[in-house]
């Protein structure tokens, strides 16, 4: 009797996570696993040819770690910052990787040769908590980010919404507080302005220079430039009435953006993430609080949860574009 055949490598996708600082790349298989990674950083002031060839670099570095080679890939999918247009492959504008029209799917179809998706990252970051993470089994899925800045993804029974424009999502730039705030966007009051980390913790560095937070200021020893949101949330828990202020004002006004999408799209759930999301339960029981009183009767069940999978969202949603691919062409 002859030997058994060796068995088949899984299907494998490579997934990219294109950040301003960093790059960071997986092999990932149908179920999800990471089984090779690879970083580099991502320098973007040397051009976005030097960016993509480090993309490579990474992408090679996640594949000799999983064993693999390229013919081992289904795709290749990348989440970057945007807007982009995934049916182009193109990055329309990226400020943060100093990035106009660069055509990245096209880049890497020249060295992969494999099947290349585009997207942004955050609806890549909603994909990939809908199919491995805290999204899974939600049948309309709302993924939130709130770090630097805020973004959103949306996953409708079982499609990612890109819009007529490829710019569904842009949930920070929703403006909830008229003349409010300056956001990088140019205009005044976007949530973006006063309830991400950075605005956060410019309201609470106002506050702290008013005099009104003196938690804050010993904390910082005095120091403006040593605020941030994880501070700003040590100082609420040991009773600071200025970020208590600011904090409270940021729950609202989240909570009050994602009431107006519950309303809108009818959700099951809402996944938030980013490094605002670890203040945990001062984030999180003022938004529910907020979401569950501005909603129609019938959606008041949202489910409003913790994201999964941490950092790694951005690499199992790009890869998760490879293995279900949208209704785009892929790159050539």
């Amino acid at each position: 009797m002859g030997q058994p055949a060796p068995d088949a490598l899984p299907a494998l996708a490579l997934g990219i996570d294109l950040g301003g600082t960093k790059i960071a790349a997986g092999v990932v298989d149908a179920a999800g696993r990471i089984l090779g990674r690879g970083h580099r950083p991502t320098r973007p002031r040397e051009g976005w040819e030097a960016v993509v060839g480090r993309m490579i670099e990474a992408g090679e570095e996640a594949l000799a770690e999983a064993s693999a080679g390229v013919d081992d890939l289904l795709g290749v999918g990348v989440g970057s910052p945007g807007p982009v247009n995934p049916q182009t492959g193109v990055v329309v504008e990226a400020a943060n990787l100093y990035f106009k029209d660069v055509p990245v799917v096209r880049a890497l179809y020249r060295h992969y040769r494999r099947p290349t998706y585009l997207e942004h990252d955050a609806r890549a970051a909603a994909l990939g908590e809908y199919r491995y993470g805290a999204g899974r089994g939600a049948a309309n899925l709302v993924f939130v980010t709130v770090s630097t800045g805020i973004g959103a993804g949306i996953v409708l029974d079982g499609r990612l919404v890109q819009g007529s424009h490829f710019s569904a999502g842009e949930l920070g730039h929703t403006v909830v507080v008229p003349e409010g705030p300056l956001c990088t966007c140019g205009q005044r009051g976007c949530l973006e302005a006063v309830a991400s980390g950075t605005g956060i913790a410019n309201l609470a560095r106002e506050a702290m220079e008013r005099g009104e937070a003196p938690v804050l200021r010993e904390l910082a020893g005095g120091d403006p430039e040593g605020v941030d949101a994880r501070l700003v949330a040590e100082a609420v828990r040991r009773g600071d009435p200025g970020c208590r202020e600011v904090l409270d004002q940021a729950t609202f006004h989240l909570g009050m953006a994602l009431a107006g999408v519950v309303n809108l799209i009818d959700c099951d759930r809402i996944v938030i993430g980013g490094g605002v999301a670890k203040m945990g339960e001062l984030l999180f029981e003022p938004v529910r609080r907020t979401v569950t009183a501005c909603v129609v009767a019938t959606a008041r069940n949202v489910q409003i949860i913790p994201a999964a999978l941490g950092p790694d969202a951005g690499i199992l949603g790009a890869a998760a574009l490879a293995f279900t691919p949208p209704q785009l062409t892929p790159g050539s």
